[in-house]
This record gives structure tokens, C-alpha cells and sequence, in this order.
């Protein structure tokens, strides 16, 4: 049984201009003790498909799913309350910028007291303090802060980057969540910072059997134990898939694209040469395309795409679009390019 299974999620709002699906028929499946990569352009909806995991959707917002399971449980048909407890037990998220995270008042070694469980700790008084103050210890040991005495006298602006993100993935797993969602954690991180924060949540995940939900925008971040990935841009799920098949058998345009773009992918490239992406950029809410969101800058659009796709399998891997990578050319439509054409912040002026 998965510990997380959506089916067909979508998150209406209401405009002037009428109700508009920020998020249209999602569907994600996480086992536990897996990685899955969430991935995206800017504007995809990625951190939104997480807070509705979370339950941190604007009580005005219409969220309607065929399923929205946690550990078997249906958590639409749930209270505030026993959101909040699934919440608050089971899950955390870690952010991009950690710094904005912590309160800048209080010293690092008071805010991690504050994130153990008081359940946890045994004893009185001065026993439940020198507890508190030993887990501290081990967590900051458990996400690799050797220099734990200065760290936890230390003041969230004082820390680097690496080691700010560190404190907060160790706030995160203090409770031993279930689900760890990672939005974006290595934003800006110098390439080694990065590293270290990969092999952090790789060895927390196996360490603990916790399962992690990462997000990400560039397809060259992808943790490589990562088991499965998913491909979202505009609300919309593209491609999904084990992250062998995905990668080497892309589907969908837009996996190629995303590929095509990937920061590995410029190993292959010569000297001066141009790189490749889509055309155009993600369009704002008030103006979705119909149909597949992707059209006006898929180059393999055609007028059937004006009508959503249907997710199709082939074996483990999902895609929704009408005319696949694999499609077969037939009289009914004339060729179309496999490579996505160049982005026109390329074309010279």
C-alpha cells in the first residue's frame, strides 16, 4: 500500500473573471521509504501540490480529488483538527531558504530545544532538560554538524547556508516524520553544499525509513536514489515514471525539453553553442491555455491538443500527451521535430 496516493487532484479559486484550476487532475504515489522527484519550471505548481499534502490551502480554495490518502486514511474527509495531527506527526518540509525560516531572535540551540517532542523526554525537571539537551546533540550529529557547541550558540544569521539548511532539516526530522518534503532545499548552494545536503536526505530516508518528496526545477538536481519522478508544469502532470526510464525513455516534449536543458546536459555540447529549451514562458492564471496547458509552446502542438490528454502507461511510465516522442507518423500528420526549438531569450537581436 502506497503511504501517499492522489488521484485526479485538482485546487479551484475564484476570479473576477470566473473559477480557475490552479491545479488540474494531479496524481502522485508515494511508497515509503522513497524518494520521489517533483520537477517543474518556475510557476508549476510544485510547492502547491505540497501545502495540499500539508493542508496549508486557503480555506477558500476548492480542493476536489478522486483520492487524497495518507497511510490508507482519507484526509478530505477529515476534521481541521486531525489534519492538524496527521500534520504535525507524520510530515515535514523543509524550505529553500532556510534563514527565513528561523526566528533571527533566538539562538539555534533554543529553537531545536523547542522542536523535541516534550512526549519523548523521561524524567523530572533537570533530567527532561539534560534529555532535551542530548537529542539536540545527536540531531545535529544526525545531519552532519560536527561543531554542534558553536552551531547551537549561534544566531540563524551567523550560519552559513549549508549549515542553516542542515539546522532545519534537523528541526523537521526531531518528531521522526513519515514524509519529508523538500521544496527546493539547495536554491543558490555553492555545487559542494548541494552535494552534502543530497547525501543528507539519501541517508535519512534509508537511516529512517522516511520517505522524501523533493522538488526541484532543473532536472540536473535530481538525487540519484531518487526511485521516481514526476513532471509538472502549469497544474498539469506531464510525465511520471522510475527515473531509469523517464530519463533515458523520455515521453513527453516536455521531459525532453527539461532534459535538453539540464545543467549535465552541457557536457555534450560544443563550444559557443546555443542551448535549447522551449519557446515562450509559463503563462499566469488568468491566462491558461485549454486543453494540454503546454500547447502555444509545445513543438509538436497540434489542433488536437486544444483537449486535454488522457494518461496513457506503458508499463511504469504515465504521460498525457496526444502525440508522444513515440508517436508514429502517419498521412493524418505531417512530421514534427523531436527537439524542442531554441528559447527566444537565444535568438540574437
Amino acid at each position: 500500500m502506497n503511504l501517499l496516493d492522489i488521484r485526479n487532484l485538482s485546487i479551484e479559486m475564484d476570479t473576477s473573471q470566473g473559477p480557475i484550476k490552479v491545479l488540474d487532475k494531479m496524481s502522485l504515489q508515494l511508497r515509503e521509504g522513497e524518494i520521489h522527484t517533483l520537477i517543474g519550471e518556475s510557476g508549476s505548481g510544485k510547492s502547491l501540490l505540497a501545502k495540499a499534502i500539508l493542508g496549508f490551502i486557503n480555506p477558500r480554495w476548492r480542493v476536489i480529488a478522486d483520492r487524497l490518502w495518507w497511510n490508507g486514511s482519507d484526509l478530505l474527509s477529515m476534521t481541521p483538527a486531525q489534519r492538524r495531527t496527521i500534520t504535525g506527526r507524520d510530515m515535514a518540509m523543509i524550505f529553500q531558504n532556510p534563514r527565513s525560516y528561523l526566528d533571527p531572535n533566538s539562538t539555534v540551540g533554543e529553537q531545536l530545544r523547542e522542536a523535541i517532542p516534550s512526549g519523548d523526554l523521561e524524567g523530572l525537571f533537570l533530567r527532561r532538560r539534560a534529555d532535551r539537551n542530548t537529542r539536540v546533540t545527536r540531531l545535529l550529529h544526525r545531519v552532519g554538524v560536527k561543531n554542534h557547541d558553536d552551531v547551537m550558540n549561534s544566531y540563524p544569521f551567523e550560519l552559513s547556508d549549508g549549515v542553516a539548511q542542515k539546522v532545519t532539516i534537523a528541526m523537521a526530522i526531531a518528531h521522526k516524520p513519515k514524509l519529508l518534503i523538500a521544496d527546493e532545499p539547495t536554491t543558490a548552494m555553492e555545487p559542494s553544499t548541494r552535494a552534502q545536503i543530497y547525501k543528507l536526505l539519501e541517508r535519512l530516508s534509508v537511516s529512517q525509513g522516511m520517505s522524501v518528496l523533493m522538488i526541484t526545477q532543473d532536472m540536473g538536481s535530481i538525487i540519484p536514489q531518487s526511485e521516481r519522478i514526476s513532471l509538472v508544469y502549469c497544474g498539469q502532470l506531464m510525465e511520471s515514471g522510475p527515473l531509469e526510464e523517464v530519463t533515458k525513455t523520455p515521453r513527453h516534449p516536455y521531459t525532453q525539453a527539461m532534459l535538453s536543458m539540464s545543467l549535465h546536459d552541457t557536457d555534450k555540447m560544443e563550444p559557443k553553442q546555443r542551448l535549447t529549451g522551449l519557446s515562450g514562458a509559463i503563462p499566469t492564471l488568468q491566462h491558461l491555455p485549454i486543453g494540454c496547458r503546454l500547447g502555444p509552446r509545445c513543438p509538436r502542438a497540434q489542433k488536437k491538443c486544444v483537449q486535454q490528454p488522457r494518461l496513457d502507461k506503458v508499463q511504469e511510465q504515465l504521460y498525457a500527451c496526444h502525440f508522444p516522442l513515440t508517436y508514429k507518423q502517419s498521412d493524418d500528420k505531417p512530421d514534427a521535430p523531436t527537439q524542442p526549438k531554441s528559447s527566444d531569450s537565444d535568438k540574437e537581436q
